[in-house]
């Protein structure tokens, strides 16, 4: 039992090193944190760090992101950490209760450019000025809502931006898979991360 459990460890640390320095250490952190205080749900929800790898790749030189599905901030963290020029838009309508804690893991510098916002993002920007450059959808998992939130956040996107939709072929959220292919949407699948381009 105890190699099982070791040989899991060192696959997941291994995987860590594929991700920025900052962003890995963050990581780290945040999974000994959620693991001490039994926060199952961060653990079981959070973005895992391969498919974070492919987000962050696809985020480079990317300065205004729009994340759809904030959770417990572990992504958000993520692409505030992975560039010191980048500003994270934020939308979840459930605010979790260990939020705080993580953001707190990420330091003043990530969090000032981190703006949180309280509602779905399915509706857009509101009267936000926000031209993201990538969008990234990773929120309700519902079919329609899914296409809404694409169709909400299409017209302000700017030119040559991205749209990355997490959770694509996942069988338990087919939601995102059925999204993609009603929108018509051609581009890329890495994994369980779709991205199409502008």
């Amino acid at each position: 039992m105890r190699s099982s459990v070791a040989a899991a460890t060192l696959r997941r640390n291994a995987v860590l090193l594929r991700l920025p320095p900052r962003v890995a250490l963050f990581y780290s952190r945040a999974r000994r944190s959620a693991a001490r205080a039994g926060d199952e749900w961060s653990l079981g929800s959070a973005t895992g760090p391969e498919s974070l790898s492919v987000i962050l790749r696809l985020a480079r030189g990317r300065r205004r992101v729009v994340e759809i599905g904030t959770g417990t901030a572990w992504t958000t963290v993520a692409l505030a950490l992975a560039d010191r020029e980048r500003r994270v838009l934020s939308f979840d309508p459930e605010v979790r209760p260990d939020r705080e804690r993580y953001l707190e893991l990420a330091g003043l510098d990530a969090v000032a450019r981190i703006e949180l916002v309280a509602r779905g993002g399915e509706d857009g920007p509101g009267n936000r000025p926000w031209r993201p450059d990538m969008l990234f959808v990773d929120g309700s998992h519902e079919r329609e809502l899914t296409i809404r939130t694409f169709e909400s956040w299409q017209p302000v996107l700017a030119p040559g931006a991205i749209v990355v939709f997490h959770d694509f072929g996942n069988p338990a959220y087919p939601g995102v898979t059925e999204a993609i292919r009603a929108l018509g949407l051609e581009g890329e699948a890495v994994g369980d991360v779709f991205v199409w381009r502008s």
